[in-house]
């Protein structure tokens, strides 16, 4: 699932975090995959790394805010 920084805006720092967890754990499964090239869809790396570095822009954007 592709995120929008719209979607992030409303989210607390707590809900960021888990999410920042969720989308690791998700780019460590398909990195497995595709060296073992069981992954088809390559791309969902890419749009997890992607992803991840939104959710970090988020979490840093509240901290800086604080």
């Amino acid at each position: 699932m592709i995120m929008k920084p719209t979607d992030l805006n409303n989210k607390t720092p707590k809900e960021l975090t888990e999410m920042l967890k969720e989308h690791k754990i998700q780019l460590a499964k398909l990195s497995f995959e595709l060296e073992a090239n069981i992954l088809k869809d390559t791309s969902r790396v890419k749009k997890t790394k992607k992803d991840v570095a939104r959710v970090l822009t988020e979490l840093t954007k509240i901290q800086i805010h604080k």
